[in-house]
């Protein structure tokens, strides 16, 4: 999953996310076992590709 998304506190905050979704009651996109987590199930996702992430650039009074 690191290599899909290289920015560790991205990659948190992504499967955060999803994981909150699946806990909620979203359907995996990828096969699961019985036996996996959410955050399994949602590095699985981030590995095969089928979770897509936009970074925000934020911008400040001194950058302007």
């Amino acid at each position: 999953a690191a290599q899909a998304i290289p920015n560790q506190q991205l990659l948190i905050n992504v499967v955060s996310k999803r994981v909150r979704q699946l806990g909620l009651g979203h359907r995996p996109m990828v096969e699961t076992t019985p036996r996996m987590s959410l955050t399994d199930i949602a590095l699985k996702e981030i590995i095969a590709g089928k979770l897509a992430y936009e970074e925000v650039q934020s911008t400040t009074d001194e950058e302007k």
